[in-house]
């Protein structure tokens, strides 16, 4: 074969050997991409759940606060105060409080904020004070610790909000203050108001922590809702005003497909004692859709107001799974 011709051939047999290397690596690369795109489409891992450990760390330090924390003992108060606060500084969102003064006393709501700040809010509530001089485990620390967990799962979910969230630790719930303006859920809701905030929906925490699976251990004020609902006191109670049925039904349902536990609802006229035994009631004033999400308290629970209401008493298995509940329908709202 002359020199020149077999030139040519060693040329050709190197170009295709070129060509079937460029082939390959896009090939690979088409695989690496076609693998790299599955994953970001790939059906979501399933989300962090609630921790029983975290949850029973934040109810243990606020029980253990002496004297309790009661507007009367101002110090034990804003520690409290201070926990939650640094316990949301530790998820990235924007921390702030919302001061007032009550009697000549200075009194704090704590907030944190997630996604965008000028989007339409939710609200997620719990008081952060006591009756008396008594732990107050299931009022309301069990509802502190649910709100500080929320949070804490929130923050760890991947990808943006396209509404902002608000989580805020109020003070002053209890009486002597209850249904006045001077409690800390009456100040913010105000402000939320004069500020002209949009508000998508407010979810209110108040004692999530005592179950029982005793035989009529649920009691209701009238037998006609003794008829309508479980006597066992083993579930949650979704609450809210006639008027906002269409929020009640959807957070109850949200809060069922992610929570093994039963969950109940029950829409109150809004001047039924019942409807607004908590922090949401100060959100109704202003025309803000708001429910209590709530274990029945004293229908259920016989250590409420009382120094026997211990963190021995709280359930943190089932306490964990209404906060898993709740966290599926605030991003679903």
């Amino acid at each position: 074969m002359p020199m020149t011709m077999l030139l040519t051939k060693r040329r050709r047999c190197l170009y295709w050997v070129l060509v079937l290397l460029l082939a390959g690596a896009a090939l690979a690369g088409l695989a690496r991409w076609h693998g790299s795109a599955s994953s970001v489409l790939a059906p979501e891992e399933k989300p962090p759940q609630a921790s029983q450990q975290r949850l029973y760390a934040d109810v243990e330090f606020l029980t253990a606060l002496r004297p309790a924390r009661s507007y009367q003992n101002p110090t034990s108060l804003n520690q409290a105060a201070d926990y939650i606060k640094a316990e949301f500084g530790k998820l990235g969102g924007r921390v702030e409080e919302q001061p007032f003064a009550v009697g000549g006393r200075r009194y704090r709501n704590i907030i944190a904020s997630f996604g965008p700040a000028a989007a339409e809010r939710i609200i997620v509530g719990a008081h952060y004070d006591v009756c008396g001089n008594q732990p107050g485990a299931d009022d309301n620390a069990s509802a502190v610790a649910g709100l500080l967990e929320t949070a804490r799962l929130l923050a760890a979910r991947p990808g943006s909000l396209t509404r902002r969230i608000d989580f805020v630790a109020y003070s002053l719930e209890e009486p002597p203050f209850f249904a006045t303006n001077d409690m800390g859920s009456a100040v913010h809701a105000k402000s939320l108001h004069d500020q002209k905030v949009p508000v998508r929906a407010m979810l209110g925490y108040e004692m999530i922590g005592y179950f029982t699976d005793a035989p009529g251990s649920q009691s209701f004020p009238s037998p006609q809702l003794a008829r309508q609902y479980p006597s066992v006191g083993n579930f949650i109670m979704v609450v809210g005003q006639q008027g906002q049925e269409t929020l009640v039904q959807r957070v109850k349902t949200l809060m069922q497909a992610h929570a093994s536990l039963d969950v109940q609802s029950i829409s109150l006229p809004a001047t039924t004692a019942l409807a607004g035994l908590s922090d949401h009631r100060n959100y109704w004033r202003y025309g803000y859709p708001a429910l209590m999400i709530n274990d029945t308290a004293f229908l259920r629970n016989r250590n409420y107001h009382r120094p026997s209401d211990t963190i021995d008493t709280l359930d943190f298995a089932r306490m964990a799974q209404v906060v898993d509940g709740v966290l599926s329908a605030i991003l679903a709202l």
